[in-house]
Parts: C-alpha cells; structure tokens; sequence
C-alpha cells in the first residue's frame, strides 16, 4: 500500500468514530498525477447527496504529459464508490447525530486508487488544547527515553 496523500489536520479538528474504505472515480491523466505524488486532501471535504458520496476540493494537479487533454479542473468534484448500505449508515448519522464526512488518505492498492474517508465529531478548542499537551508531553518523554539509553 502506498500513500499518495495524508490529511494531517484531520485528527487535530476531528474525534475520528468510524472509517471507511472507498473506491474514487478519476481519469487516467488523475491517476498519473497521483502515481506522482501530485495530490492534496488539504482543504477536501465529503458530501452525500442524491444518494451518492462526492468528494470535494481534492486537489490533484494537472498531468504535465497529457497535453490537449488536460482541460479540466484540478479541484472538481469526485464521486466515490461505497455499498449502498454503507452510504445510508452514513447519511443517517450525519443527518441525526452532527457527524461529518472527512476524508483522511489517498492510497494505492495493488493497482486501484482507494480513500480512507471517516466519520468524525469536531473538537472544541479546549479538546485541542488538550491534544497538543498530550502530544507535547509525549515527545518530552520520547526525548528524556532517548537521552537515558544513547548515554
């Protein structure tokens, strides 16, 4: 399995509950952007809608080799292919329970391109505050671990 693209933010803004695998649809020129690394789920968020998942604001740059036929958007919406019970799970609890559809990495497997998409609950700011001293704490104890045994 090789990672093309990470949201890092995501479990920073994000309680992650349940993940889900999908397929996404693209074009060939989108596919050899993204065995070039040439992708961002920076600002990307998903939608359910007319009973499909659409991936939106996921940017996958333009093909340099493709030529004439790179006329279109790098940012265009994405559908994605899920089970249709596993569409109607998620829209029940987004639509009950104020959950979000946040897509977390890109990826190769074997020759298919897949997304890791999950179920989230945003943080509130003192949940964040806690998560960077969690991390913090962490990397204090990593460092003080590596000083005792490199000596």
């Amino acid at each position: 399995m090789k990672v093309i693209a990470l949201n890092k933010s995501a479990s920073f803004e994000y309680f992650i509950e349940e993940k889900f695998e999908a397929g996404i649809v693209l074009e060939g020129s989108e596919v050899k952007s993204l065995r070039a690394g040439k992708a961002s789920l920076g600002e990307s968020f998903c939608e359910v809608r007319a009973g499909q998942v659409l991936l939106k604001n996921m940017h996958v740059a333009l093909y340099d080799k493709s030529g004439a036929f790179s006329t279109r958007e790098a940012r265009k919406d994405r559908k994605l292919l899920l089970h249709k019970n596993e569409i109607a799970k998620i829209a029940g609890k987004i639509n009950e329970r104020g959950y979000t559809l946040v897509p977390l990495k890109i990826y190769f497997k074997d020759a298919l391109v897949k997304i890791e998409i999950a179920l989230c609950k945003g943080k509130h700011a003192y949940d964040k505050k806690r998560s960077i001293a969690e991390r913090d704490q962490k990397r204090a104890t990593d460092r003080a671990v590596k000083e005792i045994f490199h000596d």
